[in-house]
């Protein structure tokens, strides 16, 4: 009989992105959705829906497709029910780093993220060149064993590389180091650099330059920056345009960015961020502590 897979949240983006890959495997799918209008797509399309608990005890991988904020929550609803030998995948490091994600040795938890497409990278087909998601286009796979047995760990990892498909390489960290990556590098540094950009561009329409001409300047100079920086383009900046990038670093970046990498600090940001969401809150001893939804 074909291993069963629980996918939580299958009406969403992702889990209806998983649903769609692993259809095409050899799995047994277990759909759970909270949202009735989407689980009323999913019906239509042929698929039923199981409860949360019925699909925690019969799944051999529970692959957790819920909102960031709600993973130690959702984690603490179905680790005591999950059979010897499953596996739980979440998609996130937080409630894993703030040990949110209970102790079950005989139940083997870990975390994956894609890394998506990378930029300056040859994509094999114009549609893959448009793929800033992945599943088109190749992309690399992130992965942390919290705890449990390596060799479902190793599952695991075969199975999710099904569900971000096309893959070409797994790199694989410890549950700290995840944390490093995201939420602290890819969302508080480099997302918010982005968003810092875009910013720019509004502010220079804003004061009356014409938006096709900032929108085309901030394309093109943003694309050989980054190639620069990041040693896709051999030649350096102009002296002038780093004297300029040193003046906006020491005026305008906070000195003290680096210490989102400080554990206590991320610890911080990971609760405020989860708190946003109403669904999180640190406790004074540093565990996360699962609040019910308003």
């Amino acid at each position: 009989m074909s291993e069963s897979v629980a996918i939580l949240g299958a009406g969403g983006k992702m889990g209806l992105r998983a649903v769609e890959k692993l259809a095409k495997g050899p799995w047994r799918l277990l759909l759970c959705e909270s949202d009735e209008q989407k689980a009323a797509t999913l019906r239509a399309q042929g698929h039923e829906i199981r409860s949360l608990q019925e699909a925690a005890r019969e799944a051999d991988y529970l692959f957790m497709a819920v909102p960031d904020a709600v993973i130690g929550k959702v984690a603490g609803e179905v680790l005591p029910v999950m059979k010897p030998d499953s596996c739980l995948i979440m998609l996130d490091a937080a409630a894993a780093y703030l040990g949110a994600v209970p102790e079950r040795p005989e139940v083997t938890r870990m975390i994956v993220h894609p890394c998506h497409p990378p930029f300056f990278t040859e994509q094999a087909t114009p549609e893959a060149r448009r793929d800033y998601f992945g599943g088109v286009a190749w992309q690399d796979l992130v992965t942390a064993l919290i705890g449990g047995e390596p060799s479902r760990f190793e599952d695991g990892i075969a199975l999710c590389q099904q569900v971000f498909a096309p893959v070409r390489e797994v790199h694989r960290v410890t549950p700290e180091q995840f944390a490093f990556l995201e939420p602290a590098m890819a969302e508080i540094i480099v997302a918010a650099a982005a968003s810092w950009m875009k910013e720019s561009l509004e502010e220079a329409v804003r004061r009356g330059v014409p938006r096709a001409a900032a929108e085309a300047f901030m394309a093109g100079h943003a694309q050989i920056a980054l190639a620069i920086v990041f040693g896709a383009e051999k030649s350096p900046f102009s002296d002038a345009a780093q004297r300029a990038i040193a003046w906006g670093t020491r005026h305008y970046i906070n000195p003290e960015w680096r210490q989102i990498f400080s554990p206590a600090v991320l610890r911080r940001a990971i609760a405020e961020i989860l708190e946003v969401e109403g669904t999180a809150t640190l406790s004074e001893g540093g565990a996360l502590s699962a609040v019910a939804e308003s």
